[in-house]
């Protein structure tokens, strides 16, 4: 990025300029704005004042969302540039509310970068809504943590009705239970552990070192599997070795054929296999593995199959578009993110399992002090389903975004965003110096600038080095721009920029836009290189 020093202000409702340079970070406050709490109570912030700094923030969040288009979409700044902008020690006095609202808007909000912005297509967007945010709020003010039945009734018996109402509009069977985790990092690693629970070796009790008779542990996923599978074998004692990644085709899908020699192999050599994961919308490509047959060999093994559905799961709202989910009904687990493409602000992700059991058996550990001895009935306490006690109260904004869209109003939403995809691959595929490097399933396109006039030559190792090198340039000069914000990865080797189309705010002017300052930017590089 561009040298610039850091951004100071963005005009709001609470403070001008001058009041800015008058009240900036760090400097004494003023006392006759403090309120008698902060002078000297020993409580908290007295309601009325309360009453009067939220309407304050949310004119500021009303007026962020209206205005965030017309930012630049990342921050023109260097690392390291940003912290010499607030005080090195916490302030030993009290500091007014005005104050610090100000200091958001001139510190904050002009150096991050903007995922709320239309134009944010990078990575998987996570788009927040407005009924998500105003959930966000009122989870906050109630504060409660869903562990135990007894301290949050309604949140825990809301999580039930909220996760019943993703499996239902996801259309799978009602045999699947489950629960709100954090991201899809955690649910998987649940899952996970749920798979080396099943190996019977009673790894949440007796552990893994030490016991000569326990085997090597193996877990397979396609190479293309988001890197969050390997986290949870590294968290699981299983290593990253006992992660088998499997080769895909050219389609970027896992080969059926390369996981059972995978399997036979590791029996042969006395590893046990206890879990495999199945991709639907793999994080480079959105590629679709091949889950009935993972599901029919993971039966014939007896080992536990967990789809990763986080990004791409939202899609199985439309009927129309459940083949690309079939089979997935038969794993043991499944994944998917409200904070994606279901419009949730971060984070919330469902797990859904057939067999709440073997999760509950995997973590269920109940000390004295937590137990219920004062109710009777069905119980759920969800801290025995997770590595965590203390869980947020998550279901509240997934019930008020649901009700407030409604799911036809979601696919709806998510109906335009795969329309915007199929457009962008158009224009990628007619574009005679672009070349489209993936399939695209979803609305997800992997690309890259390559000249026709080099058609020919693009696998020869001094042109697809410069082709990469390229094309690196070129995204840094969109990203630089401003307007938008783009991703890469890597396909069979080739430096591929992707343009992941799922953000709530993204129209139809706006992909225009991008479009336009690609073959801009790429023009520039032409003649740069020429």
């Amino acid at each position: 990025m561009t040298g610039r020093r850091p951004a100071e202000m963005h005009p709001g409702r609470v403070a001008t300029v001058d009041e800015l340079d008058r009240r900036g970070a760090g400097r004494r406050p003023d006392p006759d704005l403090l309120d008698e709490q902060q002078r000297s109570g020993v409580g908290d912030m007295d309601p009325q004042d309360f009453r009067a700094a939220a309407h304050a923030a949310v004119d500021i969040m009303a007026d962020y969302l209206a205005g965030v288009g017309k930012r630049d979409v990342m921050p023109a700044v260097e690392p390291g540039t940003l912290r010499s902008l607030f005080p090195a020690e916490a302030p030993e006095s009290p500091e007014p509310i005005e104050a610090i609202l100000a200091d958001y808007q001139r510190l904050i909000e002009p150096n991050i970068t903007h995922w709320q912005h239309p134009r944010f297509l990078a990575y998987f967007s996570s788009a927040a809504s407005g009924p998500g945010i105003i959930g966000e709020m009122l989870t906050a003010v109630l504060n409660s943590n869903v562990m135990l039945w007894r301290t949050s009734p309604v949140g825990t018996e809301l999580e039930q009705v909220v996760v019943d109402w993703f499996r239902q509009a996801l259309g799978l069977p009602s045999g699947f239970d489950g629960l709100l985790t954090d991201t899809a990092s955690t649910s998987t690693l649940i899952a996970l552990a749920a798979g080396r629970q099943t190996a019977g070796i009673d790894a949440a009790v007796k552990g893994l070192p030490g016991r000569p008779e326990v085997p090597k542990l193996r877990v397979y996923a396609s190479a293309e599997a988001h890197s969050s599978i390997e986290k949870a074998c590294m968290t699981l004692g299983l290593g990253q070795n006992g992660l088998t990644k499997i080769p895909t085709n050219d389609r970027f899908e896992l080969r059926l054929d390369a996981l059972e020699q995978a399997i036979a192999s590791d029996k042969k050599m006395g590893v046990r296999p206890i879990a495999m994961v199945g991709t639907i919308g793999t994080t480079s490509t959105t590629s679709i593995d091949p889950i009935p047959g993972m599901a029919e060999i993971a039966a014939r093994e007896g080992i536990w199959l967990h789809v990763d559905a986080a990004h791409a799961g939202a899609v199985a709202l439309i009927p129309e578009r459940r083949d690309q989910f079939a089979g997935w009904d038969l794993a043991d687990s499944v994944v998917t993110n409200p904070h994606k493409w279901f419009f949730s602000p971060v984070d919330a992700s469902v797990l859904l399992t057939t067999r709440m059991p073997v999760l509950r058996d995997a973590f269920s550990l109940v000390p004295e002090y937590l137990r219920t001895l004062d109710h009777e009935g069905p119980i759920r306490d969800y801290n025995e389903f997770t590595p965590t006690l203390g869980r947020r109260f998550r279901a509240l904004k997934l019930w008020m975004l649901l009700r407030y869209f409604g799911i036809e109003g979601l696919r709806r939403r998510i109906s335009h965003h795969l329309d915007l995809g199929e457009r962008f691959m158009r224009w990628i595929d007619d574009a005679p110096d672009f070349e489209r490097l993936a399939p695209v399933p979803f609305s997800t396109i992997c690309f890259r600038y390559r000249p026709a006039s080099l058609a020919d030559r693009a696998d020869e190792p001094e042109i697809a080095e410069e082709l990469d090198r390229v094309n690196l340039a070129l995204m840094d000069a969109i990203n630089r721009t401003g307007e938008v914000f783009l991703s890469h990865t890597r396909l069979r080797g080739r430096f591929a920029i992707r343009v992941a189309l799922a953000n709530l705010r993204t129209e139809d002017v706006d992909l225009e836009l991008v479009w336009e300052i690609i073959r801009r930017e790429a023009a520039v590089l032409a003649v740069s290189a020429a």
